[in-house]
């Protein structure tokens, strides 16, 4: 007679149950090529694993095209973790936060419900004038553990590894891994290990906190790239327009030798 599944804790709210028999959570960005090719900004879409690559949830972002495109990585969203049987176990919300140097009080900040319009949890960033630290809370608000980052900027080529201490900083009971890959895309993946015995409250939160790291240090680099990628384009379009004009004026003059409009 086969193994049966270990029951869900008590008090388990709906949809949690598969993040009480794991200690590892996969989560893979997916690939959207209209962003690739046009850098133009979609909502971005993920796959929740286990240990084994098997999915568990499926992340999609609710945000409008307008709050995308004029708020970037800064804006705010609605992101929404669908279950395997199609319903939404928990939902995270994240306000529209400056982040710019020049506003250190507002920081960012994550809600998560589970199941929506339940809270279970928050993340909350710290001030700190170098590393990435973020407070992890219960659905009272109340202190449960630290996630305290390295210099973002100072790792390349590597992983990034975000600690979850306990609160008074001496112990680390598990991390949030920022996965490099040599990838042709800029399509984030993240692995995050934790007690297996947490609460799985807590798991959830730990999710929050996975992509509201995402936002907050990594998509602004690609956000970025996409710029830059879109002023190359720019230049090129205009370096285009300034040869036919020097093509157009030849054939003006009369000149029939290709290598006579340049000179």
């Amino acid at each position: 007679m086969g193994l049966q599944p270990s029951p869900p804790p008590p008090c388990c709210p709906p949809g949690l149950e598969c993040l009480s028999q794991i200690d590892q959570i996969l989560v893979h960005q997916q690939i959207e090529l209209l962003e690739v090719i046009t850098g133009f900004e979609t909502n971005n879409k993920y796959e929740i694993k286990n240990s084994f690559g098997q999915k568990i949830y499926f992340a999609a972002e609710d945000t409008d095209c307008c709050t995308r495109n004029c708020c970037g990585v800064s804006r705010p969203f609605t992101m929404r973790i669908i279950d395997n049987m199609g319903q939404e176990a928990i939902t995270l919300e994240r306000p529209l936060r400056c982040d710019s140097c020049c506003c250190p009080c507002c920081l960012q900040e994550i809600e998560v419900h589970a199941p929506p319009r339940v809270p279970v949890g928050y993340v909350t960033q710290t001030r700190h004038p170098r590393l990435p630290r973020f407070t992890i809370q219960n659905e009272r608000r109340e202190d449960a553990l630290k996630v305290i980052g390295p210099c973002v900027g100072c790792s390349c080529c590597a992983d990034v590894d975000f600690e979850i201490k306990s609160l008074d900083e001496e112990t680390t009971v598990g991390k949030i891994s920022k996965q490099w890959t040599e990838a042709f895309t800029d399509a984030s993946s993240f692995g995050i290990q934790l007690p297996l015995d947490l609460d799985v409250k807590m798991k959830a939160v730990m999710l929050g906190a996975c992509f509201l790291i995402d936002f907050t240090f990594f998509l602004k680099g690609v956000e970025t790239k996409n710029k830059k990628k879109e002023c190359g384009r720019g230049l090129m379009k205009a370096s285009s327009k300034s040869v036919k004009s020097v093509c157009l004026l030849g054939l003006c003059q009369g000149k029939t030798n290709w290598f006579s409009f340049l000179y």
